[in-house]
């Protein structure tokens, strides 16, 4: 039987994070011959966490090595002599073999490769419970300094009572994200994910930066300015506008919206510029999609987690600022010490509990399908649309940003929320990216690509049988962009990278609006916008992530032209709707996008931006209405082909 560890009196030992944390020192935990080890091999770190003898007692070690270094690890376990650690044999036939704890998808992946190098077999622990297991360590032992707020500049530890813990959000930052429900000791529930995470972040970070690691992207965004791509409300009505109508001239509306109308190649834009908008960009958006889950869950309290936080300042700023800003200040983001090592945290305090040795992903097979989709509902009736059951419905408008309103009756409406990851966010990137001049040039090579050859699947992590236990197959994206390992971007196709682009920008905007409908109570969503309507690719990927997220029990509907309700056929106008104000000046404040701040710090004084000459402001203004105008062309020249197919079928 393996020994357990006395955890009583543990206390972090040193100062800011080094590249594996500092050390937690374990004053009870008696030092013995062998140490005890335990890994979590993720999608792209593999992460120790290791007893060591420190005086007479012990206390916890930390270290990490890149997956595709796998041998650099297999080295290192060597020299700190770490093989055979837990004094526990198999039995049988496997009798000089050690069992080491490990947990990820990689453990699975990889065993044989421990077997063969090593000599030592896993003792395979679920991913999730073992995430939970390390975050309920650091919180629940109450380690001081374990736990901390972010924000202003300032860190400041807090101290959590054991009694007073749970229900928590968990909220675990790895190449993917994963969000949990905590509700006690091994008591939780996977409710939700994001494939925009960490991976997403350094994928994109290799292909427009040239960066070779995180650690250096992290570097680059800090002298960074992302003023340089983003698009915010100044530049979209002007600063005059913006005083009459009490709005934050730099509220961001859309990420990479700049680069839309510049005619700037990716190689005029400084690494530090696209890096720090990479950040803010993704961030907002992780922390944006923890608030709409712990609304819908009633959860006030959100702990973060995750290898690609690293204690990174701008990264706990910019999660903290958002959670704050969308939630008016009712939740407040808390970060842990290590982060990085929650999974294998968990798996090290497995020791001592009975050995469930060679776990397969089949034998979860029963406890599947949480996430798996039903079959959509009969829509024929909602069909048959009147003034009496159209309202309520939210409304979600793709331009550059996205704005989602509340439409309950005619003239009577009320701006929700919005996200800053739009129409010109996937364009920006496009055309940094592969270089398309129009999103017309785009979604066609979207349509030709594979986005395969550079996201991550969860087969990609776990293997062919995928991660059945919390319903997620193998084909299952779990972090767009994941798979990039090159920062040449000549190295992948244009194709992929755009039908990348689709993917990650589409579901993500389903995911919100679900969200968003949920939390309101609403079960019917209508899109608009120049950058979904009349594009069939958008229209299919949004109503797939809509079907998805909410098993079918959601209504998607395009309006793709004043008075026409394009997917049902049926002939409407925007009054008949409540909306035909919509874009009036009278009512821009409750339509246009709110994102908490640009930039790397909370606020930015007026000062700064007062000081960009008016002319500027007046050609941004001019080519924004050149750039309204190709769409409208462009809407125009749509409705004309579908006219001749309409004449066609008829005659």
């Amino acid at each position: 039987m393996g020994r357990r560890i006395d955890l009583s009196g543990a206390e972090i030992r040193g100062g800011d994070h080094g590249d594996g944390g500092p050390p937690i020192f374990l004053p009870r935990h008696t030092a013995a011959a062998s140490p005890l080890l335990a890994l979590d091999i993720g999608g792209t770190l593999v992460k120790l966490v290791y007893t060591a003898t420190c005086g007479a007692q012990a206390e916890l070690r930390f270290a990490k090595f890149e997956r595709r270094r796998l041998d650099d690890c297999f080295s290192f376990i060597r020299a700190e002599g770490l093989l055979g650690c837990n004094g526990t044999t198999l039995g049988s036939s496997k009798e000089s073999m050690g069992l080491l704890k490990a947990t990820g998808g990689g453990s699975y992946k990889f065993g044989d490769d421990f077997q063969e190098k090593l000599g030592v077999s896993l003792d395979k622990l679920d991913e999730m419970d073992s995430v939970v297991s390390g975050a309920n360590f650091l919180l629940e032992v109450n380690v001081p300094g374990a736990a901390f707020t972010y924000m202003n500049g300032k860190r400041n530890s807090i101290d959590i009572s054991p009694d007073n813990l749970f229900p928590y959000l968990l909220v675990n930052i790895g190449s993917g994200v994963s969000i949990l429900k905590v509700t006690g000791n091994k008591k939780f529930e996977r409710v939700t994910g994001t494939h925009i995470g960490g991976g997403t972040m350094f994928g994109l970070g290799k292909l427009l930066t040239g960066c070779n690691s995180y650690d250096e992207f992290l570097q680059l965004s800090q002298k960074g300015d992302n003023f340089v791509l983003d698009l915010i409300v100044k530049d979209i009505c002007g600063e005059l506008v913006c005083q009459k109508q009490g709005l934050s001239t730099s509220t961001l509306a859309s990420s990479f919206g700049k680069v839309i109308t510049s005619m700037k190649k990716l190689t005029d834009y400084r690494p530090e510029d696209i890096a720090s908008t990479l950040l803010s960009a993704f961030t907002y958006n992780i922390a944006q999609i923890s608030f709409l889950v712990a609304s819908l869950l009633g959860l006030r309290r959100v702990f973060f987690g995750g290898s690609y936080i690293r204690g990174h300042r701008s990264t706990m700023e910019n999660i903290s600022y958002a959670l704050d800003f969308w939630s008016q200040s009712q939740m407040q983001a808390a970060f842990l010490q290590h982060e990085g090592y929650l999974g294998a945290i968990g798996a090290l305090m497995s020791y001592g509990d009975p050995i469930d040795e060679n776990l397969t992903l089949k034998e979860s097979n029963e406890k599947q399908n949480t996430n798996e989709t039903a079959a959509p509902t009969d829509p024929t009736a909602a069909d048959e649309h009147n003034d009496s059951n159209i309202f309520p419905y939210l409304l979600v408008n793709i331009g550059s940003g996205v704005s989602m309103i509340e439409v309950i009756g005619k003239g009577k409406f009320e701006r929700i929320i919005g996200s800053h990851l739009g129409g010109g966010t996937i364009l920006g990137l496009a055309r940094l990216l592969t270089g398309c001049s129009s999103y017309e040039e785009f979604l066609e090579l979207s349509q030709r690509g594979n986005n395969l050859a550079v996201d991550l699947t969860v087969g990609d992590i776990y293997g062919e049988n995928g991660y059945p236990k919390i319903g997620l197959p193998a084909s299952t994206t779990a972090a767009s962009f994941g798979k990039v390992n090159s920062s040449k971007l000549s190295d992948y196709k244009a194709e992929d990278l755009a039908a990348a682009l689709l993917n990650s920008f589409t579901y993500n905007i389903g995911q919100i609006a679900y969200f968003v409908a949920n939390l309101s109570g609403l079960k019917r969503i209508f899109f608009r916008g120049a950058y979904v309507c009349g594009h069939e690719k958008t229209m299919d990927k949004i109503s797939r992530s809509l079907k998805y997220w909410s098993k079918g029990e959601v209504q998607t509907t395009f309006l793709c032209h004043e008075g026409f309700l394009g997917t049902l056929g049926a002939f409407w106008s925007y009054e008949n709707m409540g909306i035909d104000g919509l874009e009036s000046h009278e009512v821009i404040r409750e339509v246009l996008l709110g994102a908490p701040y640009t930039g790397n710090f909370p606020s930015l004084p007026l000062t700064q931006e007062e000081d960009i000459e008016e002319n500027t402001t007046v050609e941004v203004e001019v080519e924004r209405l050149r750039h309204e105008n190709a769409v409208l062309k462009s809407e125009l020249e749509w409705l004309r082909r579908e006219n001749a197919e309409l004449k066609a079928k008829l005659s």
